[in-house]
């Protein structure tokens, strides 16, 4: 499905929500961010109508965009977060010729609010979309167009945009990526597809390809960065790999991890056969995103743009395979024994992410970023990096983190952020979260009984909760009012039950 998207397209939208704004004079705060939006896009439309032209050549100051996006991947998958129990050869080459964020973070631990922050810039509920969209009981759900999306900016200032693979945030056809500034998009819809002879989407139509997900994305993200080696572009390979079921891979990716000494989670009651065999798997789909990265390097360096394309590595969240006693992210399931069930949760395992950026001549080899970042942060760095900057009269919550990508400072960058998440799927949790570099504090609004406390310069595994410790008190106290202070600040639904 190829997209038919315009600046007029983008003004009709913004009309509409005008429109429906004057006529709602108290509405939530989700439908009144999409207001918000919209008349920003009426704005942005106008001052880039004329820009909706192919740009020249990219250059270092205009680079290409290589957003490589996976499933479900942790730090610990990734030799250059100091792990040497998995092989990522690639990875850890580009984390060497770039830039490691050592504290990277997503601000809502579970797929479709991950990935709709990171198109918008905002939080899960000033975007609506607070769990994972689950196909079965919420097919009318998305995001909707009329929130601006950085890859909507990019296009209209000439990029040929694309998206490869898992996109998460709506089935129907007005949620569709070419809604949301991608011209082109090869891939799934929904949340997941098999990992062999998937299902996948191409030019609007969806039909088992024979193969495996991880090489047919790659594929054909291959093919779109050579028919506009010439243009400037954004590739946003979203891979499907690690998401569960971890296998069948390759039998060379099987192989790759088939010999490691795997180290597991020292947590009492670990199932640790069951729990090896699990993280061999999952390494051996980490190793498939890791081959195919190669493919894409490969081919940049073959077509001479290494030094004109940002290459940007993350992941929608964490990952626990018996971390804590727990398997999956911020929904886990308790897999140790005597346990069972959910156990909603906003762990670092769970919320940390991988992020590695790349541009020789620009990103400094070899640097290590200190500063706290989340997904939200990508937007403005991004539109910032390439010499745009964000449209006129937008308001997101991201930051530019474009001067730290350069080794260079933020004056009073603030290493503390906010996260979110209600959980609805498997069991209720409405969970509100504040982190500092020494501390975290997790309010579980839906049992406070259930509330977490962690002095994480003391106990960076988050082993003890010390919510109900008279002896921090204080800091409880002080962490709590800084919590509040975010709430509000977003209009967070749940103010109104303070």
């Amino acid at each position: 499905m190829r997209s038919n998207a315009s600046p007029g397209y983008l003004r009709s939208i913004a009309r509409a929500f005008q429109g429906l704004r004057r006529q709602r004079k108290s509405a939530p705060s989700a439908f009144g961010m999409i207001c918000s939006v919209a008349a920003t896009f009426l704005n942005f439309a106008t001052v880039t109508a004329a820009d909706d032209v192919r740009h020249p050549k990219a250059t270092p100051q205009r680079p290409n965009v290589l957003f490589i996006y996976t499933d479900d991947q942790a730090t610990w998958t990734l030799g250059a977060y100091g792990r040497p129990d998995t092989r990522t050869p690639v990875l850890d080459r580009l984390a060497r010729e770039g830039a490691t964020f050592d504290a990277a973070f997503t601000t809502t631990p579970v797929c479709s609010p991950s990935r709709a922050g990171l198109m918008t810039g905002l939080y899960s509920t000033q975007v609506g979309i607070r769990d994972w969209l689950n196909p079965q009981s919420e097919p009318k759900a998305g995001l909707a167009p009329a929130f601006l999306t950085w890859p909507e900016v990019l296009k209209a200032h000439g990029y040929a945009t694309m998206l490869f693979g898992k996109w998460h945030l709506g089935l129907e056809d007005h949620f569709h990526p070419t809604r949301s500034g991608f011209d082109d998009f090869y891939g799934f819809r929904a949340g997941g597809t098999t990992p062999r002879d998937p299902v996948l989407e191409a030019d609007g139509v969806s039909a088992k390809r024979p193969g495996f997900v991880s090489d047919l994305i790659t594929d054909r993200a291959l093919q779109f960065i050579r028919e506009n080696a010439s243009g400037t572009w954004l590739a946003a390979v979203h891979f499907r790999e690690p998401h569960a079921p971890y296998a069948p891979t390759t039998d060379d990716d099987a192989a790759a991890v088939a010999g490691l000494e795997i180290a597991l989670p020292d947590v009492p009651g670990l199932p640790r056969e069951r729990v090896m065999k699990l993280r061999r798997e999952y390494l051996a789909s980490v190793r498939s995103i890791d081959r195919n990265v190669g493919r894409l390097i490969a081919l940049l360096a073959e077509l001479k743009l290494d030094e004109n394309t940002l290459v940007i590595f993350t992941s929608d969240h964490g990952y626990m395979i018996g971390e804590h006693g727990l398997h999956h992210k911020g929904n886990a399931s308790w897999i140790v024994a005597g346990k069972t069930g959910p156990r909603p949760n906003m762990f670092d395992n769970a919320i940390q992410v991988p992020l590695i950026v790349r541009q020789p001549g620009r990103v400094p080899a070899g640097l290590r970023v200190k500063r706290t970042v989340t997904q939200l942060d990508h937007f403005a760095t991004i539109l910032a990096w390439v010499g745009l900057g964000l449209p006129p009269n937008l308001k997101i919550e991201g930051r530019n983190a474009a001067p730290l990508l350069a080794g260079g400072e933020v004056k009073d960058w603030d290493d503390s952020y906010f996260g979110q998440y209600d959980m609805k799927h498997y069991k209720e949790a409405r969970m509100r979260m504040i982190r500092t570099p020494k501390a975290k504090l997790i309010r579980h609004f839906e049992d406070t009984s259930l509330d977490e406390l962690y002095d994480l310069a003391a106990d960076p595994g988050e082993t003890k909760n010390l919510a109900a410790d008279p002896a921090v008190a204080k800091l409880r106290a002080e962490l709590e009012a800084e919590l509040l202070r975010r709430m509000h600040a977003i209009d967070d639904p749940l103010t109104k039950r303070e």
